[in-house]
């Protein structure tokens, strides 16, 4: 016990510390954890720490699908609804039959079950590898929305194509309408299994007398409730979950309390964190573990495998971003679709931003050592190892690359989307507009009473003014933004100013500490403020 917790710790310390050199480095750290990894596997003192897929499936992915899907936009899911379907569905077929042609075509013996299985593993992006790395590059939100929804939705098809190419293998029979009204089923069911444990749990966070910290601990069990019960029943447990979380987010504000979403708006992030950097990570470090198990075959043979079909998962990939371009021009002669002049620089990004993580490999773990008819699974090891150079390459190669890709390509922002700065003078104006005339409205005899809410009306409508003449006026828009930022940054020394002077009275008589740490909270959560407003 005391050895599995030194080995959590240090697993900890250490992708902390990694984590901190990606950052100085400017690289992404999923990245730079997966090629530390790598390097790392290979030295004699660095423990060999295997992944249990149930270890991935049960303990680690709910959160972190339930946590992508609180930070999703629903309604940019819902405008690109068709696009990541496509991708989501279409994408991972199309790829994984690819698979399974050029898998048959180079290695003697592989069947068409084999192919479809292989095709299943290694076809669909990652959604704790994309949502992780494109936090850290610039790109327009419309190719991030893209991205992430498909990340989220796509291993319906490729879980369910991985289900029936087991039974395939396992029993030599394969129906064509079992896993059509298969999929189906795993999909409706999954979705809807979702959306009732997010109605349970909105009653529960509306009408029952929670606390934050309540709040916060339930939001940690429900992930893993909706996964455990779709996947008891056959469905799909990361549908579920994601359909689940989305519907608690687009709720989030009327259930819960400031304090609540402050809490955990706190606590998530470096939960999820921790398990994003603990499994990229260990990603790099199978390597030894799975170059062992090859024996059918060498280890420059099977590399030469896993590089051809990575480099044709990676073509599919880019070929069907390019026609799905293509179509959407054509297509939209007849129906409304989101964007109907998408070009080729915006295809191309979500083309190359494909990347593989620890889903696929939990996958190939997951396959079993034996058959029913106790017969050794055929090529498992050689799967696991295709899969293992698919995600490395398209992970760090494909990932590192991306930036420069981006750069290079130079996305289309499309023009009819209102820019950030100017959705935020919008709302800002409305926002002033509504509390000036409430309090004018209401509190007009205070007002003349209480000096700190005259001025508080006095700093409503200073910033009334200026956001106005900002609407109207690119040229001062530049210069609220400089003035707002000059602002916040004398606002935010201040209170740094101020709780230094408060930890004065922690030396001093008759200053209670329980009282200096509400006054800690107080400048903590202005100082938050500040700084979440100037990024």
């Amino acid at each position: 016990m005391h050895e599995i917790l030194l080995l959590c710790l240090g697993l900890i310390f250490s992708v902390s510390l990694l984590a901190v050199v990606a950052r100085k480095l400017r690289i992404a750290y999923p990245i730079f954890l997966a090629l530390a990894g790598l390097l790392l596997g290979f030295l004699p003192w660095v423990p060999i720490i295997p992944i249990d897929p149930d270890l991935v499936f049960l303990i680690i992915l709910p959160p972190i699908l339930y946590d992508a899907a609180q930070n999703i936009s629903l309604k940019a899911l819902w405008k690109w609804r068709r696009i990541v379907t496509v991708m989501a569905i279409g994408f991972v077929l199309l790829t994984a039959t690819a698979v399974a042609f050029v898998a048959r075509w180079l290695i003697p013996g592989f069947t068409w079950a084999e192919g479809f299985l292989l095709g299943a593993i290694i076809s669909p992006p990652d959604a704790a590898a994309a949502s992780a790395v494109l936090r850290y590059i610039r790109m327009p939100k419309a190719i991030v929305s893209i991205l992430e929804g498909e990340s989220l939705l796509n291993d319906a098809t490729s879980l369910t194509i991985f289900r029936f190419a087991l039974i395939a293998i396992s029993s030599s029979n394969f129906a064509f309408h079992q896993a059509v009204t298969g999929f189906l089923f795993v999909s409706v069911s999954g979705v809807a299994i979702g959306v009732v444990f997010g109605l349970i749990f909105y009653a529960i966070y509306k009408w029952m007398p929670t606390t934050a910290n309540l709040d916060v601990a339930l939001s940690f069990v429900l992930p893993y409730l909706i996964y455990l019960t779709a996947e008891g029943l056959h469905s799909s447990g990361v549908l579920a979950v994601v359909s689940g979380g989305l519907y608690i987010s687009y709720q989030n504000h009327f259930v819960f309390s400031h304090t609540s979403r402050l809490k955990a708006n706190a606590i998530w992030p470096a939960i999820v964190f921790i398990l994003n950097a603990v499994l990229f990570f260990l990603i790099g470090l199978q390597l030894p573990v799975i170059m062992e198990g090859i024996s059918s075959m060498s280890v420059a043979g099977a590399l030469k495998i896993a590089l051809i079909i990575t480099f044709v998962i990676i073509v599919v990939r880019m070929a069907a971003g390019w026609f799905s371009g293509i179509f959407t021009t054509f297509i939209s002669r007849y129906i409304t679709v989101a964007q109907s002049r998408p070009g080729w620089r915006n295809p191309f990004i979500v083309g190359w931003a494909g990347m593989r993580g620890v889903v696929s490999l939990a996958s190939a773990l997951a396959i079993p050592l034996t058959m029913s008819n106790g017969q050794v699974f055929p090529y498992r090891n050689l799967i696991l190892f295709i899969t293992f150079v698919a995600i490395v390459i398209t992970l760090v190669g494909q990932g590192l690359a991306l930036p420069w890709i981006v750069r290079k390509v130079k996305p289309e922002y499309f023009s009819e989307a209102k820019t950030d700065e100017q959705q935020i003078v919008e709302i800002e104006i409305q926002l002033q507009r509504e509390a000036i005339g409430f309090m004018k409205e209401n509190y007009a005899d205070d007002i003349k009473k209480n000096r700190l809410l005259k001025n508080r009306l006095d700093l409503l409508e200073c910033k009334s003014d200026l956001y106005k003449d900002a609407d109207t006026q690119d040229d001062k828009r530049g210069l609220l933004g400089k003035l707002t930022k000059h602002y916040k940054k004398i606002m935010v020394l201040v209170t740094e100013h101020q709780r230094r002077e408060l930890h004065t009275f922690r030396r001093k008589d008759h200053y209670d500490d329980d009282i200096i740490r509400l006054i800690e909270r107080r400048l903590d959560l202005e100082e938050e403020r500040l700084e979440e407003d100037a990024e």
